[in-house]
């Protein structure tokens, strides 16, 4: 156990100081040397400090795939946590609120929080809520709520904002400088990837054609050489400064009004934010 006592705070320093090829073979060695010992797949007859020495290199690892836009990895330590998490609610061991010499607090609300938002940002919404739902009951039975946790509170306002069809919000709170840590930052590219595509969708059904400069801000780009480029990747026909979306045959056998009807929040939300930016402007 000595060695993996050495190695969890190199390995916390090396993630500190952005050091990932470091992390990478710290963490190679960490859990070789928990191998040895059994210890990645905890039992009640595991020592409590050995559970709680593998957890912390457990939760180590998946920051630093997050650090390294790996979500697969991610989601694989995410996975294997699970079995830490459970042993520490249903045996009283070394949990969220433990600290000492050997081992440090779990970062169970964090990794959680960072799970629920890749789960956003792949618009996975059924393991969302499936994950979310659990969350909620065990903070039942505690007498608490779990917005009270910041890192859970984080993604599920957000993704609340996308089934309100509120992107202007999601996409300030992405750009926000108060996002409960560093770490969450590091999905924005992904989320505002995916609420473009969803935005660039319902303006394919919602209407023939808008100016390059309007979807410039509707789609939450930095110019229009960039609304250009997004185009050419979807399709669309530019002309006369504006985009033309191809008209598919079930859309076009469907009136206006039900067209509109069918995509005219998600729009009208965007297309107000557009304006908004544009009279600021």
């Amino acid at each position: 156990m000595s060695n993996i006592q050495t190695l969890v705070p190199e390995l916390r320093n090396a993630l500190e100081r952005k050091q990932l090829d470091v992390a990478n073979d710290l963490l190679t060695k960490a859990k070789r040397a928990l191998l040895l010992q059994n210890a990645l797949i905890p039992t009640p007859s595991t020592p409590p400090q050995l559970v709680a020495l593998a957890r912390d290199v457990l939760e180590l690892g998946a920051l630093a795939s997050i650090r390294q836009t790996d979500p697969q990895t991610f989601t694989r330590y995410y996975q294997q946590l699970q079995l830490f998490y459970d042993l520490e609610r249903h045996s009283g061991l070394p949990g969220q609120n433990s600290s000492g010499p050997e081992f440090g607090k779990s970062q169970r609300s964090k990794i959680t929080g960072l799970y629920l938002l890749l789960l956003l940002s792949m618009g996975d919404s059924a393991n969302f809520h499936t994950v979310l739902e659990g969350l909620v009951e065990e903070a039942s039975l505690k007498g608490e709520n779990i917005e009270d946790d910041a890192y859970i509170k984080y993604p599920v306002e957000l993704e609340r904002n996308l089934m309100e069809g509120s992107y202007d919000k999601v996409w300030r709170e992405t750009k926000s400088v108060n996002l409960p840590s560093e770490d969450f930052g590091l999905f924005s590219n992904v989320l505002i990837g995916t609420i473009r595509n969803e935005i660039a969708g319902c303006s394919e059904k919602a209407y023939p054609s808008l100016p390059i400069s309007n979807a410039k801000n509707l789609l939450f780009l930095d110019s229009e050489g960039a609304v250009i480029e997004f185009a050419k990747q979807r399709g669309w026909i530019l002309r006369d400064g504006r985009i033309y979306f191809p008209v598919e045959p079930e859309a076009a056998a469907r009136s206006e009004k039900d067209i509109l009807v069918a995509s005219g929040t998600v729009i009208e939300n965007a297309l107000g934010y557009a304006r908004e930016l544009e009279t600021i402007v």
